[in-house]
């Protein structure tokens, strides 16, 4: 599913007069994850997973080219966790863990 697919169904399903509302709505609710991720915080949707960041420490790497070693900068990643709900959904609830 697309995000345009997404606010169509949220339109529909919630009888939103239109797909203006619908779109606003999804849009706030991605704005504030991405916002609190920025900020190094952990979101939890109940029922749904987990976002974080994980942290890539610097190293050391080789250009494929000409094989000389350049430094990497460190990274941060956005790290998602399904949750229990979620995956005994996905699984047809023979998830144990």
């Amino acid at each position: 599913m697309i995000k345009s697919e997404l606010v169509e169904r949220l339109a529909e399903r919630q009888g939103l007069p239109n797909k203006r509302t619908a779109e606003n709505a999804v849009n706030a609710v991605l704005s504030r994850i991405s916002e609190a991720l920025a900020r190094d915080q952990r979101v939890e949707l109940r029922g749904f997973g987990a976002f974080s960041i994980k942290v890539r420490p610097p190293r050391l790497g080789r250009n494929p080219r000409t094989g000389t070693t350049v430094q990497v900068a460190e990274r941060r990643k956005a790290y998602f966790r399904s949750a229990k709900q979620l995956r005994e959904l996905l699984n047809g609830a023979k998830y144990r863990r």
